[in-house]
């Protein structure tokens, strides 16, 4: 796993902030372009090949959810582009009111504001999860976590684009 091998770090998916971004800013320091500055051609290019890895590792390593869909696709598991069945009666509803609001029915922005509501929840609880996972997958390195941790990630994501689809439906129909 190329971005945890460019910043030191043991392939996890729980990790200390603080030790991530130290672990950035010395390796950062290491491979500055400007250290190489009197170098040959190839180390030239070899302290900007680091430097933009250093910059993509730790965009990456840093946000938990880009890491674990990250760790997830280093292990050879991709997520899945389905609604969760659990959410299908959600979006369902969710599209109905949304048509209602577009047709100017302004008493539908009522059940979007609780929508909105319920999915920023539904993100926070699913945001616990992931770290309670994270901890059990790197304690166990059991593929049954990661699946789970997969089926998280699945369902956040979808959750996530509900709640931006609500929150620019409302703020469209507010400037309006």
């Amino acid at each position: 796993m190329r971005f945890y091998e460019a910043l030191g770090l043991e392939p996890k998916l729980a990790l200390d902030p603080d030790d991530l971004k130290k672990r950035f800013y010395d390796r950062s320091r290491q491979w500055h372009p400007d250290r190489f500055s009197r170098g040959s051609a190839d180390e030239k290019q070899k302290s900007e090949e680091m430097t933009s890895m250093l910059n993509d590792a730790f965009r990456t390593l840093r946000e938990p959810v880009s890491r674990a869909e990250y760790f997830l696709r280093e292990s050879g598991l991709e997520l899945s582009k389905d609604a969760p069945p659990e959410l299908l009666e959600e979006v369902f509803e969710l599209n109905m009111t949304l048509e209602e609001l577009r047709g100017g029915d302004e008493s539908a922005r009522e059940q979007l504001a609780s929508a909105q509501e319920r999915f920023t929840s539904m993100l926070g609880e699913a945001d616990a999860s992931l770290a309670g996972l994270f901890g059990r997958y790197d304690e166990t390195s059991d593929k049954a976590v990661l699946d789970q941790i997969r089926a998280t990630l699945n369902r956040r994501k979808y959750i996530s684009n509900l709640l931006r689809d609500v929150e620019k439906e409302l703020n469209v129909h507010s400037a309006n």
